[in-house]
């Protein structure tokens, strides 16, 4: 069973529809004993930084997060919930993120004829062999929205990244713990294969 966190943040219906597709049990959830009993966590979300950050404390979910990824249970986080994972972001100074991998959240820097916010498919580059790429070669093309992103502080953990106005960290792994900028959900056959990657990982006390 995949939990689907539910903080007020959208996107859930998405999500639970690709997995369903796929042949996954999945329910949107941000009850506890759901949340503990659920093999994997999907922190999806659009919307601020600071706000998003507000409501995971709201319900607790900052606390399930923390403690899943301390037992090894595979977490993925989609846009905003892979830059909730980080430090912080500039979109929101003064606030917190969950710290679970270490890096920043930066705003897309202006360039002549490209519009922020970053909306629409670009092609990633696969890098030091990423569990949720498996099977899949060459620069896949995959759906973006956002106007910030991540720089991490180690790059052995980045497993995709694009080009947009900046150099951009796209997608990350540590351990059981993924994260997606771009929407998965969305990103058409290429998506479903990555989420299909990530619904086969097996937990750290499996």
């Amino acid at each position: 069973m995949i939990a689907i966190l539910d903080y007020d943040a959208g996107n859930l219906k998405s999500v639970e529809k690709a997995l369903t597709y796929l042949g996954e049990e999945s329910m949107i959830t941000r009850n506890l004993h759901e949340v503990e009993q659920a093999d994997k966590l999907i922190l999806p979300g659009v919307g601020s930084f600071g706000a998003a950050m507000e409501q995971l404390k709201k319900y607790e979910i900052d606390k399930m997060l923390k403690e899943a990824a301390e037992k090894g249970k595979p977490v993925l986080g989609i846009c905003l919930g892979l830059q909730l994972m980080f430090d912080y972001s500039e979109e929101s100074a003064g606030v917190e993120g969950l710290h679970l991998l270490k890096g920043a959240i930066l705003r897309i820097p202006d360039k002549e004829g490209l519009k922020i916010p970053h909306i629409g498919w670009n092609s990633l580059t696969l890098e030091n062999d990423g569990r949720l790429f498996a099977g899949l070669s060459g620069n896949p093309y995959v759906y973006f929205v956002h106007s910030y992103y991540l720089k991490a502080e180690d790059e052995q953990i980045v497993k995709a990244s694009t080009e947009y106005s900046t150099h951009i960290h796209a997608s990350v792994e540590q351990g059981n713990i993924f994260a997606c900028q771009f929407h998965p959900e969305k990103s058409s056959s290429v998506g479903l294969h990555i989420l299909s990657n990530f619904a086969k990982i097996q937990g750290g006390n499996d």
